[in-house]
């Protein structure tokens, strides 16, 4: 298990369990489902976008061109902390990761 901090929409601090080996849309879906990754994490749209704590961004695989394109877009884009869910493999390594659910745009 790996420990998620989540910051929801609604501003609350939330503590979760997430599973290794799939991504964390997969793991936030299940538990806020506001997040809609209405592409089913193919990275073809921003709406599992998170803004990860400036402490983890070092720690994840850096963004590929198809996800940056897509996420600066974005009204609420922080150029190194904003990340589509579904393309953040959960890892051990990841234990205690911390983020805020990105505002719903449409």
């Amino acid at each position: 298990m790996v420990r998620l901090v989540i910051k929801n929409r609604s501003g609350q601090l939330l503590e979760h369990d997430g599973q290794s080996g799939i991504s964390l849309m997969e793991n936030i879906r299940e538990l806020d489902d506001s997040v809609d990754a209405i592409c089913g994490g193919l990275c073809a749209c921003a709406t599992c976008h998170v803004i990860v704590d400036h402490n983890w961004t070092d720690q994840l695989a850096q963004r590929q061109e198809e996800e940056t394109q897509l996420l600066s877009d974005s009204a609420c884009y922080v150029e190194k902390q904003s990340r589509l869910s579904c393309q953040i493999l959960l890892t051990e390594d990841l234990d205690g990761l911390t983020f805020t659910i990105a505002p719903e745009e449409f």
